[in-house]
């Protein structure tokens, strides 16, 4: 059942603990609320203001668990945070670990700050979670996807539009990078997993992984160098820096360039794409 007050006194308290900078948000330069405007909050959360006003004036219709997420996510909850404000929602809390969707704030509060680079979240399927503007910019929206297309390795093997994007040399090796990561995921989650559920699916609907994926092969790991065939610009090569979340499986990818090179230069022109209305839909 619903605690009403006391969701609602959460969600003010946690609201009101925040500052526009700890969600990455600009503070502005007449800014005399304590805390989060209940107009931020509701950005932050992919609601709209009324909505979100309602749930702390204790009216409206019981939020469901996808909005609760969305505001322990836009509130940037810790994980006790979220699972105690689905209690007061009336909603079991989800599971934690390696299927969870749910950002820690630590790595969202180092995410929020890279406002000016190229960087996103990803699950350990290879999930988009966020997308800064400019990796919007470099790579196209990848949090549009749904189903088992949500995961680039599933979208490697499955869609050929995706390879585009990518330098053609690096085509064989990433194959084997995504196969290779496919075959330790799946062992270390075990069977049922959505790792093996995936895998599974990959080896009926595409005769390239099936065949690497009887090769056994678990060796194959990433390389930092990222090599992107952009449609506007060309051929972009970046540095890509990773930060784990092991709690949540979770990992941050950074993409940078060599200063002063023409991927740098190319970088830089891309900003100005990503300042323009999204529509980035490559493949």
């Amino acid at each position: 059942m619903i605690d009403r007050s006391g969701l609602a006194e959460f969600l003010r308290r946690r609201r009101e603990s925040l500052q526009p900078e700890d969600v990455g948000l600009p503070r502005g330069p007449r800014r005399r609320t304590t805390g989060l405007r209940r107009e931020e909050v509701a950005e932050l959360c992919h609601l709209s203001a009324d909505y979100y006003s309602r749930i702390e004036q204790e009216r409206g219709p019981l939020p469901s668990e996808g909005l609760i997420a969305a505001i322990a996510q836009g509130l940037h909850l810790s994980l006790d945070e979220r699972d105690h404000l689905f209690r007061l929602a009336g909603h079991h809390p989800p599971a934690r670990g390696a299927t969870s969707e749910h950002i820690g704030p630590g790595l969202l509060r180092i995410f929020d700050r890279l406002t000016d680079s190229a960087a996103e979240i990803v699950t350990e399927l290879g999930e988009t979670l966020r997308q800064t503007p400019l990796a919007v910019a470099l790579t196209g929206d990848l949090t549009r996807f749904t189903g088992p297309a949500r995961s680039l390795p599933y979208r490697w093997f499955t869609d050929p539009a995706t390879r585009q994007l990518y330098h053609p040399d690096d085509h064989d090796r990433m194959s084997r990078v995504f196969a290779s990561a496919a075959r330790r995921l799946t062992t270390v989650r075990g069977p049922g997993s959505k790792a093996a559920r995936l895998a599974d699916r990959l080896l009926a609907e595409s005769p390239e992984f099936a065949e690497l994926w009887n090769r056994h092969d678990v060796s194959a790991g990433p390389h930092e160098i990222k090599r992107y065939v952009h449609p506007e610009v060309g051929l972009v090569e970046l540095d890509c820096q990773t930060l784990h979340d092991p709690e949540q499986s979770h990992r941050l990818l950074v993409y940078t360039a060599v200063p002063g090179s023409e991927s740098y230069r190319k970088l830089d022109r891309l900003s100005t794409i990503a300042a323009r209305p999204v529509s980035a839909d490559f493949h």
